[in-house]
């Protein structure tokens, strides 16, 4: 993780140097995107182990660039932007980031999410051999970001991983939220209670895509429960 790269894509050239600076100097590597007409190609050429992206940019907004990424690589996404809607930070999620951090930010807390999500996409599962979790017939692969069942498979995020992990370990019993929020986050302070609700939703899509439906169970006031209600293959 020491040797991580780092992908500024911030179009206010005092903010990304600023950014390149402090990341720099907590022995990371970082990049400024320049220019920001074709950051897909860019990003294909850089190969970042992780993107601090803004939202406003010139030509495309951030939520269009982190799809089109997201098609291509499942390296974590750190929106930054002045905008501080909810409504923003549901798009950035639902688009497939993995965090959200609204302008102006403290440069301590920016470096502890980017250490965060680092260690929680490279480091839980660094030098181990392949592991899977099997639910009645459903398969996950950590490794790999893959969740499948009989012929059909779909990807995941990192945090999508850690969530169907969470809910796979205990099937039939409860999950309080509690419990998924300090597994997905460090700090659940910096965390809207609705994030959390944004990744179930998500999670919930890509299962019904695989023919499974209605499996997380909402418990209120509690948390969620991950119900078998498929038939094994």
């Amino acid at each position: 993780m020491e040797k991580s790269l780092i992908w500024v894509v911030e179009d206010d050239p005092q903010i990304a140097k600023q950014l390149q600076k402090y990341i720099t100097r907590y022995g990371f590597e970082a990049k400024l995107a320049d220019p920001f007409e074709d950051l897909v190609e860019q990003f294909c050429l850089v190969r970042p182990d992780l993107v601090l992206l803004d939202v406003n940019l010139p030509k495309f907004d951030g939520f269009y660039w982190c799809r089109q990424i997201r098609e291509r690589s499942n390296c974590p996404i750190l929106f930054i932007s002045a905008r501080e809607s909810k409504m923003d930070q549901v798009m950035a999620l639902d688009y497939g980031g993995d965090d959200y951090i609204t302008k102006p930010f403290e440069l301590e807390i920016v470096m502890a999410k980017i250490r965060s999500h680092l260690r929680r996409a490279y480091g839980v599962y660094a030098n181990q051999g392949e592991r899977t979790m099997e639910v009645a017939g459903l398969l996950l692969y950590p490794e790999r970001l893959l969740l499948t069942f009989r012929t059909h498979k779909v990807e995941l995020s990192h945090k999508e991983v850690i969530l169907m992990q969470s809910l796979m370990e205990r099937p039939m019993r409860v999950v309080s939220r509690e419990r998924l929020l300090e597994r997905l986050w460090d700090d659940q302070h910096f965390v809207d209670d609705n994030t959390l609700n944004v990744y179930i939703t998500r999670v919930r899509k890509k299962l019904d895509h695989l023919g499974i439906a209605e499996s997380i169970q909402t418990v209120r006031g509690v948390g969620y429960k991950f119900n078998v209600t498929w038939r094994e293959a």
